[in-house]
C-alpha cells in the first residue's frame, strides 16, 4: 500500500520517477490517490500529462482510479498495466518514457506559446527546458516555505 500525499501540503512524485518502467505513472498515482482521498489541491488526475502514459498503454485514467479506490499499490498498478491496453516491450516502454522525459514543448508550434508563458511565471528558459522540468520547478515553487 502507497501512503496518500496530501497534495495541498505537498508535491505529487517528480514525472522522472518510473514505476515499472513507465515515467509520468508515479506521478499520476499519487494525484490519484489525493483526488480520492479528497485532498488534490490543484493537481489533478486523469490530466493531458497522464494521458500520455494511459494513451501510449491503451488504458484509461478510470481503469487506474478503480484499481487505485481497490488500494492496489504502484507496483501491482505498473503490474496490471503491463498485463492489459497495449502490448509493449520492455524496449518499447523505455523508449516511450525517454521520449517523454526528453519532450520539449518549446518545439511544439502548438504549445510553444504556451510553454513560454509557464516558464516565465517558474523563472526558467522555454528554450533550454524540458516539460518535466518544468514541472518539478513550479512543484517546488508551490511549496516554498
Amino acid at each position: 500500500m502507497n501512503t496518500v500525499k496530501d497534495l495541498t501540503k505537498q508535491a505529487p512524485a517528480s514525472p522522472r520517477i518510473r514505476v515499472g518502467g513507465y515515467a509520468i505513472l508515479a506521478r499520476a498515482l499519487d494525484k490519484g490517490r489525493a483526488e480520492i482521498a479528497g485532498n488534490g489541491g490543484e493537481y489533478h488526475f486523469d490530466c493531458p500529462l497522464d494521458n500520455y502514459l494511459f494513451g501510449f498503454k491503451g488504458v484509461t485514467g478510470a481503469d487506474i482510479k478503480k484499481l487505485l479506490e481497490a488500494g492496489s499499490s504502484n507496483e501491482e498498478i505498473a503490474a496490471w498495466i503491463d498485463a492489459n491496453g497495449t502490448p509493449k516491450t520492455e524496449e518499447e516502454k523505455t523508449a516511450w518514457s525517454d521520449s517523454v522525459e526528453a519532450a520539449r514543448p518549446y518545439d511544439n508550434p502548438d504549445m510553444k506559446d504556451w510553454f513560454i508563458g509557464v516558464c516565465a511565471e517558474a523563472g526558467i528558459d522555454p528554450a533550454a527546458s524540458t516539460l518535466f522540468d518544468y514541472l518539478e520547478k513550479d512543484d517546488k515553487a508551490s511549496f516554498a516555505a
